[in-house]
């Protein structure tokens, strides 16, 4: 039997979340004589292999120390969007006079609450990660411990051997603990921990502007924190365009975010029950006094303790296993998935990189990880979404790059929802309408850099964008609204003599 996990807050819905992704009492079955395939991890790479293999008649093993369904369902992506959805609902509701509605201003939070329905949602999620489905419905052997190599054809987890034919390495990614002295005795957040919140900080600093520093300094001002968010660079979500991130910036600044940019937290002490930042910013020393910090800067791999040595797989401890383009390690028996070995550390890129191993690995597939289109989003309000390459990246590479920007301002829906700021971008192979990549700043950017992968993937240009008919008023017009302007720069002073010349002909 593995470890006890101790969920907390002890509730109800907690205790049934602990029920599907970690069973108090679970005993682990016998192993086979031997697996097609035994998967190290239960996140989402993990998941998706296991059951993939599963269903198409591999004899599978799936192994998790902690929770079945990792970082997304556990302490990532599902508890997140529950609390940004209900910080949404509430900004939204309390800014609502423009629109009419009377008494908005009076209306209070209830963080308790938010996080109530947070934990419920995520208890009825569960049930599709939960042990008993894969072992049950799906026919996965499931093993709760601490897994490890014993050789190049074996793992080990609480005193059992598991022999197999090909193994993947699915064990993701944790938070990193930041090198900042006196922070660990002083004691932090991180988003691993952050979820377990049942009363609302009444101070709050946010040590990195990444993704996970700006949802959650946006969540918990909202909510009615007071926060203060610290980044080491100039602007915040620094991955993006900086008028992009200026959005999204100039919004956290306009809701009451005390923005920090350049600063550096140089150490971090106590007194009094208060957590004291002391912060090096241009040159000036300043102190802020706050009852919990929160640190979203970087992840580390999670690859200790799985004894890959033994198994002859190369890994680099920072950057995590290494694998070549078809995600095979150094062990040709051994592939691995996710945040382990790759570097957009997104909960769909997990996904698909596990499709991809179970091809590769068990029916002698060719597929390789290069190949993928991969978007992303930051769920701040508005959302940043991105995919492919931008600008600079692209003259990086020395590939000639036209650009075409439209604004939110010029899309009706975006006007009539009071959602105009904002834009879409995409970058083309100049001279054509090829895509290489595309930036959206809207409320439902997420949704909407859809269209684009899907054209990118299908290696569609920007025209066949134009030549599809879009539903008015929506916001995704504005998509369609770029294919119109890269028409225009096709109508060049020649074009337009010609067709002019034409016209007159027809006209006799």
């Amino acid at each position: 039997m593995g470890k006890q996990i101790v969920i907390r807050p002890d509730t109800e819905e907690n205790r049934t979340w602990r029920e599907n992704v970690h069973p108090p009492g679970w005993m682990n079955p016998a192993p086979a004589d031997c697996y097609n395939l035994v998967v190290l991890g239960a996140g989402t790479a993990g998941l998706v292999t296991a059951a993939g293999a599963a269903g198409l008649g591999a004899k599978v093993a799936l192994i998790e120390r902690e929770l079945m369904g990792g970082d997304c369902l556990n302490v990532g992506c599902v508890p997140s969007k529950g609390i940004i959805r209900a910080s949404r609902a509430f900004h939204d509701a309390r800014t609502s006079g423009e629109f009419g509605v009377e008494g908005a201003g009076g209306l209070s939070a209830d963080f308790g609450k938010a996080m109530e329905r947070m934990r419920r949602i995520r208890a009825d999620i569960s049930v599709h990660d939960s042990v008993r489905r894969f072992s049950e419905t799906l026919g996965v052997d499931v093993f709760l411990g601490e897994g490890r190599f014993a050789g190049p054809d074996v793992i080990e987890v609480e005193g059992a051997r598991l022999r197999f034919r090909r193994a993947a390495i699915c064990t993701g990614a944790r938070a990193a603990a930041p090198p900042i002295p006196g922070i660990g005795e002083a004691g932090f957040l991180t988003n691993e921990t952050v979820f377990s919140l049942t009363g609302l900080p009444g101070r709050l600093a946010v040590v990195g502007a990444g993704p996970i520093g700006c949802e959650l300094s946006q969540t918990f001002g909202r909510m009615g924190s007071r926060v203060t968010l610290f980044e080491m660079g100039t602007h915040i979500l620094p991955r993006e365009d900086p008028d992009a991130a200026g959005i999204v910036q100039d919004t956290l600044v306009a809701e009451g975010v005390d923005l920090l940019l350049n600063a550096k937290v140089a150490r971090v002490s106590m007194a009094g029950g208060e957590k004291i930042l002391h912060v090096e910013q241009e040159g000036k020393a300043r102190e802020i006094r706050v009852d919990e910090i929160l640190v979203g800067i970087g992840r580390a791999p999670n690859v200790e303790g799985l004894n890959l040595e033994s198994a002859g797989i190369a890994y680099d401890p920072r950057k995590g296993v290494e694998v070549n383009d078809r995600l095979q390690t150094s062990n040709p028996r051994v592939y691995a998935a996710g945040d382990i070995c790759y570097p957009f550390k997104f909960t769909h890129t997990a996904d698909a990189l596990a499709r991809i191993l179970i091809a590769n690995a068990l029916f002698l597939g060719r597929q390789k990880s290069s190949s993928l289109v991969v978007p992303w989003c930051t769920f701040t309000d508005p959302e940043v979404a991105h995919v492919g390459m931008y600008e600079a990246e692209a003259g990086e590479k020395g590939i000639p790059v036209v650009t075409l920007t439209v604004p939110l301002s010029d899309v009706d829906r975006a006007k009539l929802d009071g959602e105009t700021e904002g834009f879409a971008r995409v970058h083309l192979r100049r001279g054509s309408d090829t895509i290489l990549g595309a930036t959206i700043v809207a409320s439902h950017a997420g949704e909407m850099i859809n269209e684009i992968s899907l054209a990118m993937t299908a290696g569609l240009g920007l025209s066949a964008i134009g030549k599809t008919i879009h539903p008015y008023p929506t916001q995704g017009e504005v998509i369609k609204k770029l294919a119109d302007a890269y028409n225009r720069t096709r109508l060049t002073p020649t074009v337009k003599r010609i067709l002019s010349a034409w016209l007159r002909w027809q006209r006799g």
